[in-house]
C-alpha cells in the first residue's frame, strides 16, 4: 500500500518533469488555457486521493492525463453554452475513447513550445507575456513570478488571469508560427526560458530546482534549433551555459556556499564553457549585441579573468554601461555599481548609484540590493550601516547555505580588522 506521503512525493516529481508538456497538450486543442489548468488541478487532487489507495500508477503521467481530460470534458457539460462547447466536448471526447493509462510519456505529444508562443502572441500585453509562459509551461505561482519581475503578486495574478482569457476568447492558436511570425515573439520567449533557469540557480536548496534548469537549457537549445540564425536565442543559451559550468563549484564538500571568487576553477565544466564561447562568437557575427548576448559577454570576461589572473574592469564596465541602456533595469544598474566600486571606489558608488537604487520601492525586497549594499559599505568601514543591510538580506534569504554565507559576512563585520569576502552579486546569471 502506498503512504500519502509517497503519494505525494510521486505527484510532485510528475509535476515537476511533465506539468508543462500535459497543461499544453490538454490547452492546445481548446485554446483555454485556465479550464486545462483547473482540470488538471483537479487530476493532481485526485491522484493525492487515489493513489494511496490504489497505489501510484506505473505511468502517472498518462494517469493524470486521461484524468485531466474526463474533468475537460465534465466541465464543458456543465457549461451553461453547451452549444458552444460541443466542437470541445466532442475533441476531448475523442481523445479520451483513444487514451490509455499505458501510454508511454514520451509519446504523449510535447506542445511546450506551440504554448510558449501562443503566450507570446502580439495579442498579449507585452509585460505579461513572460511571466505567462512561467506559469503554464512551469507551473509557477503568480507569487513565484511576482518576485522575479518585482511586482505584486496579487497585480501580477490579475494580470496572468486577464492573458488567459484573452488567448480563449481570441481564439489564439497554440502552434509554432510560421519562421517571419517567430522573431516577434521571441523576445518573451527568452525572457521566460532564462527567469526559469534564474530561479534554477538561485534557489538552489529548493527540491526539482536542477530540474528546472535543466528544463530551460533544453528549451533554449530548442529555440536555437528553431531559429539557428538568431543571434540573441544563441546569446541566452551561452549564458545559461557559463552559469552550469559553474554550478560544480558553488558548493564545497560539506554543502556550503562557495562565492565566485572563491570557487575552485577546477570543478568548472571546461566543454560547457568552450560551449559557451562558440555560441557566443557566432551570435556576435550575427547582427546587433542585445541584452543575452551583452550579459554572456560579462559572463565571459568574469570566467576569462578568473582563468587568467588579469583584471579586466573596465571592460566588464562598459558591457554593463550597454547592458543598462538596452534594459534599463534596476537590477542591472545594481550589479553595474558593484562593478563600477571596483574601477572608481566604494565611496561614489554608495552617494550616488546606491543611494538612487535605494529610493526604487522594488529594491525594498530584493535581497541582492541588500547583500550588495551590506558588502559595498563594510569596504569602506561604515560598520554600522552595514551591519542593518546584511540584517535584512539575511531575512530575505530562502536559501539556507545563502543564508549561512551572508550570517558569516554578518559576523565579519562585527570584527574590527576583518576582510569581507567579495561579494557574487555581478556573477549572477
Amino acid at each position: 500500500m502506498t503512504t500519502p506521503e509517497e503519494a505525494a512525493r510521486a505527484a510532485e516529481r510528475v509535476a515537476r518533469e511533465s506539468y508543462g508538456r500535459l497543461l499544453a497538450f490538454l490547452a492546445v486543442r481548446t485554446r483555454d488555457v485556465a479550464a486545462a489548468e483547473d482540470a488538471l488541478g483537479d487530476a493532481f487532487a485526485a491522484a493525492l486521493r487515489t493513489w494511496p489507495k490504489d497505489g501510484v500508477p506505473a505511468n502517472p503521467a498518462a494517469w493524470l492525463l486521461t484524468a485531466a481530460r474526463r474533468n475537460q470534458a465534465d466541465s464543458f457539460r456543465r457549461s451553461k453554452t453547451r452549444e458552444a462547447s460541443e466542437p470541445y466536448l466532442r475533441i476531448v471526447s475523442e481523445e479520451i475513447a483513444g487514451a490509455s493509462s499505458s501510454l508511454e510519456p514520451d509519446i504523449i505529444p510535447d506542445r511546450r513550445l506551440s504554448l510558449m508562443f501562443a503566450c507570446a502572441h502580439p495579442a498579449i500585453e507585452r509585460g505579461i507575456r513572460a511571466p505567462l509562459i512561467l506559469q503554464t509551461i512551469l507551473g509557477f505561482t503568480a507569487e513565484d513570478i511576482s518576485a522575479a519581475f518585482l511586482l505584486p503578486a496579487a497585480t501580477m495574478g490579475q494580470r496572468l488571469v486577464r492573458a488567459k482569457t484573452r488567448i480563449r476568447d481570441a481564439g489564439i492558436p497554440l502552434v509554432v508560427p510560421e519562421k517571419e511570425e517567430l522573431a516577434e515573439r521571441l523576445d518573451a520567449v527568452l525572457d521566460a526560458i532564462y527567469a526559469a533557469y534564474s530561479k534554477g540557480w538561485n534557489d538552489v536548496g529548493d527540491a526539482g530546482v536542477p530540474e528546472i534548469a535543466d528544463e530551460a537549457v533544453w528549451l533554449g537549445r530548442l529555440v536555437v534549433s528553431l531559429l539557428p540564425e538568431e543571434p540573441e536565442a544563441k546569446g541566452m543559451l551561452a549564458l545559461m551555459l557559463y552559469a552550469e559550468a559553474r554550478r560544480p563549484a558553488r558548493r564545497d564538500a560539506a554543502g556550503a556556499y562557495v562565492p565566485f571568487e572563491e570557487q575552485d576553477i577546477g570543478l568548472w565544466n571546461g566543454s560547457q564553457i568552450a560551449e559557451a564561447e562558440r555560441l557566443l562568437l557566432e551570435a556576435s557575427r550575427s547582427g546587433p549585441t542585445g541584452r543575452f548576448q551583452c550579459e554572456a559577454g560579462i559572463q565571459s570576461a568574469h570566467t576569462a579573468r578568473r582563468v587568467t589572473g588579469v583584471a579586466n574592469w573596465p571592460a566588464v564596465l562598459a558591457l554593463y554601461d550597454h547592458l543598462v541602456v538596452l534594459t534599463d533595469s534596476p537590477v542591472v544598474v545594481l550589479n553595474r555599481a558593484v562593478v563600477l566600486a571596483e574601477v572608481e571606489g566604494v565611496d561614489a558608488v554608495l552617494d550616488s548609484t546606491m543611494a538612487s537604487l535605494g529610493e526604487d520601492k522594488r529594491m525594498i525586497g530584493y535581497q541582492p540590493y541588500w547583500a550588495a549594499k551590506g558588502h559595498l559599505l563594510a569596504r569602506v568601514r561604515r560598520m554600522s550601516e552595514a551591519r542593518e543591510a546584511f540584517t535584512v538580506a539575511i531575512g530575505l534569504t530562502t536559501d539556507e547555505a545563502v543564508r549561512a554565507y551572508l550570517q558569516r559576512q554578518l559576523a565579519a563585520v562585527n570584527q574590527p580588522n576583518a576582510a569581507m569576502t567579495a561579494i557574487d552579486l555581478q556573477c549572477r546569471p
